[in-house]
């Protein structure tokens, strides 16, 4: 008699599954807050919908992942990073738009579930989530032989946030001679890294763990540089109504994210050499000798966050932001035009 076949079989272990997310549970629980209405483990995940605060609240929902940024995870066998990554990425979309996080949700698909791995990744995702004020309120582990490479995994994340209407920032309100702020970056954050890998792999045949003088860090440190929140940063004046316009400089650089936010008949113009560009960007295009444009259209040139605000409130942003300890430079202008970026 043939032996009888199973799911492990198959290549999907549920004892390893059940093992991972035992553990995940706990370090959810260390999210959960007064408003966490559910465990981990339920078909879904029950958060508390009053807002007695707030007279007209709006939510604000958002997806995304890391990208390839998962590559440099797999190859330095660091993977507690990139789970933050996505909870603060996804923290930054929703705060343009005057948005505090509420709850957050993620998605993880693997071929052969490693649950050491697993659970380092939702360990970065915890970590996030308590730094932002955020509940990890649920997840998908999804183990899927033969889809993925064995190592490989992918992460996806869902956050929700609310603002009151009243303090809704869309960039509406942006005019020609507002100025526009820039918030530094700290590396690529999650956007950029099928150039940036073909140029330090491929182009400069560079390895993982290479030690890169023009940075004084290996490429796996310069590349896992963490993608910071700005929420802490902007505490404060999102409900000011001093910003009219926040920009977060993610995929498609500062070219591209910041149209998404101007009105009609506005262009914004960006000084080149108005911050200092992060030595990354510098080695990168001398290594592909990648054109200027391409450069700015790919990454974000050392700025994470634009903030475009009347020339009255410059002063006010400036001292808020620095008595948070972080530096803020003033890199343009709103001129007219056509929704488009211009550097000068």
């Amino acid at each position: 008699m043939n032996k009888p076949i199973t799911y492990s079989d198959a290549g999907v272990s549920i004892d390893a599954a059940n093992r991972a997310v035992a553990r995940i549970k706990e370090m959810a629980r260390t999210t959960f807050n007064a408003r966490t209405l559910s465990e981990i483990g339920s078909f879904g995940g029950m958060f508390d919908g009053a807002f007695p605060k707030l007279q007209a609240p709006v939510l604000v929902a958002s997806a995304d992942g890391v990208g390839t940024k998962l590559k440099i995870a797999f190859e330095a066998n660091i993977h507690d990073t990139v789970g933050c990554d996505l909870v603060n990425h996804c923290v930054n979309d929703i705060l343009v738009q005057g948005a505090r996080p509420l709850f957050f949700l993620d998605y993880i698909a693997t071929g052969i579930l490693a649950p050491e791995t697993i659970v380092s990744v939702v360990a970065g995702v915890a970590r996030g989530c308590r730094e932002n004020g955020c509940v990890l309120l649920g997840g998908e582990t999804a183990e899927m032989p033969g889809f993925y490479a064995t190592g490989e995994y992918d992460i996806a994340g869902f956050i929700v946030g609310v603002v009151e209407r009243a303090h809704v920032i869309d960039g509406s309100r942006i005019m020609v001679g507002d100025t526009v702020l820039a918030l530094p970056s700290v590396g690529l954050h999650t956007n950029g890294y099928s150039l940036a890998r073909k140029l330090f792999f491929e182009v400069a045949g560079y390895k993982i763990d290479k030690h890169l003088d023009e940075l004084d860090m290996t490429v796996s440190a310069a590349l896992l540089a963490p993608h910071p929140s700005y929420l802490d940063v902007l505490e404060g004046i999102i409900d000011q109504g001093v910003s009219k316009g926040l920009a977060h400089i993610t995929g498609g650089g500062l070219l591209e994210n910041i149209p998404r936010i101007l009105p009609e008949g506005i262009n914004v113009e960006i000084a080149r050499g108005s911050w200092p560009m992060l030595p990354i960007f510098s080695l990168m295009q001398s290594l592909g000798q990648v054109s200027e444009e391409e450069m700015y259209r790919t990454f974000n040139m050392g700025i994470g966050m634009i903030i475009i605000c009347a020339s009255s409130a410059v002063s006010f942003i400036k001292a808020h932001i620095a008595a948070r300890g972080t530096i803020c430079y003033e890199v343009g202008r709103a001129v007219p035009g056509t929704r488009e970026v211009k550097l000068i």
